[in-house]
């Protein structure tokens, strides 16, 4: 296989990455998880990644055993691709990725927050000196829970973003999708106090030093704000505030294709994960609300007529 040997697994990955940035458009945080994934392969295999056989792809398989489902079925995903980029471009005439495991992952219930822990989370904010910091926080916490905004697109949003008293946004978001965000009033107004204390010359609403504030540092934040309020740290994060911003819309009465678009969910399938709303709730809305939830039957009224003339 000359092709393979061709500046080794590291050159070839790197030609995989150029190909997911220019014809996918990935995002750089996939691009980001594709190179490490395929770097720890590769250092598996002993560079030989590029050109592993089924023999080798198992030898993978065994080595990703200890860890979760999901971890195993992101890794192979990501060497599948890889190898068969790898068939298509010419560089190996083969594709043995059918020898990689395929676990598959069991969609668990995202995690999320009450009402409960929500206004706790709020009025611990409203409880603190109005700092900078205090601010700028509970301006990220308000578009967080008020917008379900993903981590990624939060932390870097121009500084122009929100633009006066518009009730929403444009967004591009994964995979280059633009999507319309609205704003709450409390939303718009937390940024509006925010944003008077950002620095003039910064391109970024939320600035750190030369860039924008970080996904870590963000959620660093938001443990520490949890642990202040009173709700473990571990159970709060940008994502789990995604998720209540979602899972409360739709216990509001939000309809599926509405929080799809809201939040920026390709397939609709990903939106179905907020369905586990109580399912005691789902049956009070159908009794209240079904068109013959009036309609009370008697039940001497209900009773068949089997005789020969109803016949």
């Amino acid at each position: 296989m000359d092709g393979v040997s061709i500046g080794g697994d590291a050159t070839l990955i790197e030609r995989f990455l150029e190909m997911l940035a220019a014809e996918a458009g990935a995002a750089r945080n996939t691009l980001a998880a594709y190179a490490t994934d395929l770097r720890l392969a590769s250092d598996l295999l002993g560079g030989g990644l590029a050109g592993a056989d089924e023999a080798a792809l198992a030898r993978l398989g065994e080595a990703w055993m200890p860890l979760a489902r999901a971890s195993v079925a992101r890794k192979s995903a990501a060497v599948r691709r890889f190898l068969g980029f790898l068939a298509d471009e010419g560089f190996r005439p083969d594709d043995p990725s059918a020898a990689l495991p395929r676990p598959g992952t069991a969609r668990t219930l995202p995690r999320t927050l009450g009402h409960g822990d929500v206004d706790r989370l709020f009025a611990t904010l409203a409880g603190r000196e109005a700092t900078p910091a205090t601010l700028r926080l509970t301006a990220l916490v308000e578009l967080l829970y008020g917008s379900g905004l993903r981590a990624t697109e939060l932390v870097s949003l121009p500084r122009r973003a929100i633009r006066g008293d518009a009730p929403f946004l444009i967004l591009r978001g994964k995979g280059g999708r633009e999507r319309l965000v609205p704003l709450s009033d409390r939303a718009r107004a937390a940024v509006a106090v925010w944003e008077v204390r950002v620095p003039a010359e910064s391109a970024w609403l939320f600035p750190s030093g030369k860039a924008h504030l970080s996904r870590v540092r963000l959620f660093q934040l938001l443990r520490e704000l949890a642990a202040e309020a009173g709700i473990p740290p571990e159970r709060v994060s940008p994502h789990v505030l995604r998720h209540a911003f979602a899972t409360h819309l739709l216990e509001g009465g939000a309809d599926l294709r509405a929080l799809q678009m809201l939040l920026g969910h390709a397939d609709i399938a990903t939106t179905q994960i907020y369905t586990h709303v109580d399912s005691q709730r789902l049956v009070a809305l159908v009794n209240a609300r079904h068109p013959l939830a009036d309609a009370h039957v008697d039940p001497a009224d209900a009773r068949v007529d089997v005789s020969d003339d109803a016949a």
